[in-house]
């Protein structure tokens, strides 16, 4: 039988991610194809990263902007599961923030306020803190608690443009389980992920990440390989809407396939709205999810 758990309601999608907010579905049962297909993905991840510090070498020296984006420009990891590519501007704090509907199993979550902060403290670098989530288990008959879930804090360093086009970033997190016993993992939980994006046209974006986790289930560790691709297309300047696909490979568990759909309107440059909806495509995969955000944007310090 299936487990839902509630290690993080948006470490489901992220798997550990820690970094915002999306529910584990867990699935007990052994599956022989798991452990190729994360060895795959780690072989993948490891050419990736090769790929990555090639071009970056290339391009060292080379005078470049390290965004894209006017930094009075909202650019968000919400809603979509693929992280931004980018880093927020120099001395600028952004907060993304959010509440998320989970279903899975006949159980019911709510959790919020799935605040990021996001502190730009160089060109390139960003800090990352995650503030405790509160999860409410909406079913009163049973079934899994509710209280707050653990802190991380993170950094990201942006590696891109590279040669060919492509904005890369890392991202190294650690959580610390200072949640409820009912929601907390337990352990101090690590992540390391590499979100990427390519503009396709003037108004289609390519992105993706990948991802490894390394959460505590049980007091033991499940190696978890994550990999995610996004379509992006922007309907008018500051409205667009996405498609993505996210895929799950724990060492023990099924995996977990997910389709998700979201939209995001900015507002004044400095703020932004979402809207996304998700279904599972497996059976380890939450049922469905759907949820709403506000995040903005301002400079902190004057540099």
């Amino acid at each position: 039988m299936n487990v839902f758990g509630l290690v993080s309601v948006r470490s489901y999608l992220r798997v550990q991610r820690r970094t915002g907010g999306i529910a584990v579905c867990y699935c007990v049962r052994r599956d022989s194809t798991v452990r190729p297909t994360l060895a795959m993905l780690t072989r993948s991840f490891t050419s990736l990263l090769i790929f990555i510090l090639a071009g970056v070498a290339r391009l060292h020296g080379q005078d470049q902007s390290a965004s894209a984006v006017s930094p009075s420009t909202i650019a968000t990891d919400r809603p979509a599961i693929t992280n931004s590519s980018i880093v927020v501007p120099n001395g600028s704090i952004q907060l993304e923030n959010g509440f998320l509907e989970t279903s899975s199993e006949g159980q019911s979550i709510i959790d919020g306020p799935e605040t990021l902060v996001r502190f730009g403290v160089a060109s390139r670098t960003e800090l990352r803190f995650t503030v405790p989530d509160y999860y409410q288990n909406l079913n009163t008959t049973g079934g899994l608690g509710s209280g707050f879930g653990d802190f991380a804090v993170g950094v990201k360093e942006q590696l891109g443009p590279t040669v060919g086009g492509f904005d890369v970033s890392a991202i190294l997190f650690l959580s610390f389980p200072t949640g409820a016993h009912t929601v907390s993992s337990g352990g101090y939980d690590p992540g390391l992920q590499v979100p990427w994006s390519r503009a396709i046209t003037s108004k289609w974006t390519a992105a993706g990440m990948l991802s490894l986790y390394w959460p505590t289930q049980g007091r033991r560790r499940n190696v978890t390989g994550q990999s995610t691709f996004e379509l992006d297309r922007q309907l008018t300047g500051p409205w667009d809407a996405f498609v993505e696909y996210a895929g799950s490979f724990p060492e023990r568990g099924g995996p977990q396939h997910m389709l998700h759909f979201g939209t995001a309107l900015k507002l004044a440059r400095r703020h932004q709205l979402d809207f996304h909806v998700g279904v599972g495509l497996s059976s380890a995969a939450p049922d469905h999810f759907i949820g709403i955000g506000y995040s903005f944007i301002f400079q902190g310090i004057r540099r």
